[in-house]
């Protein structure tokens, strides 16, 4: 299996080159074969490039269908080109084994990828993670092992911890999700999944907790959450308490949601805006067990990537 990965920039500008050019030499010491997209440091206005450029750089990507499309940041963007991208295009490099991987407004690009080709797709880490300097903590050890483990084909379950409440709890059903408000600006378009019986992961940041309801109530009211057999929340940090709050906080959001959907609502998933992130395989089949508070989400991997990677290890012994 070709290791080959490419960092492009489909959303938001990238304030400095070097963070991504750092990631890059940590990447190839990760034993990736590295490449930075030409466009990846293009500026217009807040976005990497003008949309004609970010659209040609993810055409790009797919037609060169490496194993790894990792976007370096997200910020806004993505939602300006889901009229205009080629899925078919997308689609066919997940074929050839492309995982494109991404958080925040990559959801979008997720999602549709989900919607329009049935195609799988990983949350996970974006290229900035990768190029945190040393003095700031470097690179966080979990993100780097879900994430290397995630693109060899070895990374079968993630495990939290959650409430009480929950013990016993076992089901299946396909995992999706992402950014809330990512998720919430794309419902009632074209390009937002309608699956039932999911399992739906959902994480935000810089969102104070009535706003987290509101988008939460939003979903239910639209019949999203009733449709599905659990929703897991990662973070939800970053917000600014108010003194007009009086003790409403996000534990009083999520239990206003909790009172209007059958759904059970499972917290403590390790994974948003937060040094600590999880990668998670959108589209896939998951299983989620729970005993006591111990959560596992556990999916089967592609038994073509795992037939490679068992042949990879036969040959390295």
């Amino acid at each position: 299996m070709s290791n080959s990965l490419t960092l492009y920039t489909p959303a938001g500008v990238l304030a400095k080159a070097q963070p991504i050019k750092r990631a890059a030499k940590r990447l190839a010491k990760l034993g990736f074969e590295v490449s930075i997209d030409e466009a990846a440091f293009d500026k217009h206005q807040r976005f990497g490039g003008d949309d004609d450029t970010r659209l040609a750089a993810i055409h790009r990507v797919a037609a060169a269908a490496p194993s790894v499309a990792l976007a370096t940041r997200g910020g806004y963007g993505l939602t300006r080109l889901l009229d205009r991208i080629d899925w078919a295009l997308l689609a066919k490099s997940v074929e050839q084994g492309t995982r494109w991987v991404g958080q925040s407004d990559l959801t979008a690009l997720q999602l549709g990828l989900l919607t329009h080709a049935k195609a799988q797709s990983w949350s996970g880490p974006l290229g900035v993670d990768f190029g945190r300097a040393d003095k700031d903590g470097g690179v966080d050890d979990v993100t780097q092992d879900c994430f290397t483990e995630a693109m060899s084909g070895q990374l079968e379950a993630v495990g939290f911890r959650t409430e009480k409440g929950f013990d016993g709890l076992c089901l299946r059903g396909q995992l999706w999700g992402g950014n809330l408000c990512m998720i919430n600006s794309m419902l009632g378009t074209k390009h937002f999944p309608r699956i039932k019986g999911g399992v739906l992961f959902l994480e935000d940041i810089n969102e104070h907790p009535y706003r987290v309801e509101r988008s939460l109530l939003q979903l239910a009211q639209a019949g999203v959450l009733d449709a599905q057999k659990a929703i897991v929340l990662g973070d939800f940090g970053g917000w600014r308490a108010s003194p007009l709050d009086r003790g409403y906080d996000l534990k009083s959001a999520i239990n206003a949601v909790r009172a209007v959907t059958k759904t059970p609502i499972l917290t403590g998933l390790p994974f948003g805006h937060v040094d600590t992130k999880v990668c998670l395989p959108v589209g896939a089949k998951v299983d989620l067990v729970v005993q006591g508070r111990n959560v596992l989400l556990g999916w089967q991997n592609d038994p073509l990537l795992k037939h490679e990677h068992d042949q990879e290890q036969a040959h390295a012994h």
